[in-house]
């Protein structure tokens, strides 16, 4: 089959394991990111099976009736609303997804937690200037951690903070707060004392209509002055532009983030990047190497299973044809 995987940023697709898989395929690989209609169907136009590093490159009905060769899309990780699925199938187009992570999301949540917390950044760079210690850190030992959602991540976040001995609570729907509290885990008494009285807040809440901007300006002004908003999980939770507004007036006083409303962020364009008081980095809470080679690797199975009429696990099983 002729594939094409797009938006590999640091061009590491290739380098993996699992890329072995495709041997015997016609793979192009490009490794920076287009947004028009036009730019994408020229890149797809000899595409029989396109490859998705999760949401990076959108999928619409204008796109697919530009690639009439198209035939399959092989998603790493869980479609997110990116592609239309009603388009696919109305076309004939098979999609198949994979399934969720390990602890990566997890382990840069916290990893931006202590970094924030303890302002490492700016200590390694002052550091590095010739200058000696800048700021007066704060132990996340006795603090309390609030954590938005149990689900997977959430879990694991929230299993860090006890192990540093934070007082963790949860806040979500009644299924998450029931699955915390079945783990020992306290529950907030309301959203306000969520807000209020949580030195850490971290968001692990998937993104949907009835998500999108659930974080408020009212929200984020409950926050004290010293604590910190973690956000590994999607920018368009927080009501557009209260985070930045926020930071400026001084509640939260920290933030810390993983991801942008538009990505790839370039030329130091997002207002986040321009506080003192945000840590950001660049959407890499999944872009690690065992990450990488359990998402691509069942991606690129999905792939072989439907070149040799073998594949069963599409979102649209009626446009499957047996071999």
């Amino acid at each position: 089959m002729r594939i094409v995987i797009p938006d590999d940023y640091q061009d590491c697709v290739r380098t993996l394991d699992c890329f072995g898989k495709l041997d015997g395929h016609e793979v192009r690989i490009f490794n920076d990111t287009v947004k028009s209609t036009d730019e994408l169907a020229a890149r797809f136009a000899d595409a029989e099976a396109i490859v998705l590093t999760r949401e990076r490159t959108r999928i619409d009905a204008a796109l697919l009736e530009r690639l009439p060769g198209l035939r399959l899309i092989s998603q790493t990780g869980k479609l997110a609303g990116h592609v239309d699925l009603a388009a696919c199938t109305a076309r004939g187009v098979a999609v198949a997804e994979g399934s969720g992570a390990g602890s990566a999301t997890a382990e840069l949540t916290w990893a931006l937690t202590l970094a924030s917390r303890r302002h490492l950044v700016e200590e390694a760079t002052r550091l590095r200037q010739g200058r000696w210690q800048g700021h007066l850190g704060q132990q996340l030992g006795g603090q309390r951690l609030g954590v938005w959602s149990y689900g997977r991540i959430g879990r694991q976040v929230a299993a860090y903070g006890r192990t540093f001995g934070m007082k963790v609570w949860v806040w979500g729907r009644e299924g998450s707060t029931s699955a915390a509290r079945a783990d020992g885990f306290e529950v907030a008494p309301s959203r306000e004392a969520f807000f209020a009285q949580s030195d850490v807040i971290s968001l692990h809440v998937r993104l949907n209509e009835h998500t999108r901007g659930m974080v408020s300006d009212e929200d984020l002004a409950r926050m004290k002055t010293s604590a910190l908003l973690v956000n590994t999980s999607r920018a368009e939770l927080v009501a557009p532009g209260a985070l930045e507004r926020a930071l400026a007036a001084g509640r939260p006083g920290f933030a810390a983030v993983d991801v942008f409303e538009e990505e790839p962020v370039r030329a130091g364009e997002h207002p986040l990047l321009h506080l003192p008081n945000a840590l950001c980095t660049p959407h890499i809470g999944y872009v690690e190497r065992d990450n990488y080679e359990r998402y691509f690797g069942i991606a690129f199975d999905h792939v072989n299973e439907f070149a040799a009429g073998r594949l069963k696990e599409a979102l649209n099983p009626s446009v499957l044809r047996p071999a």
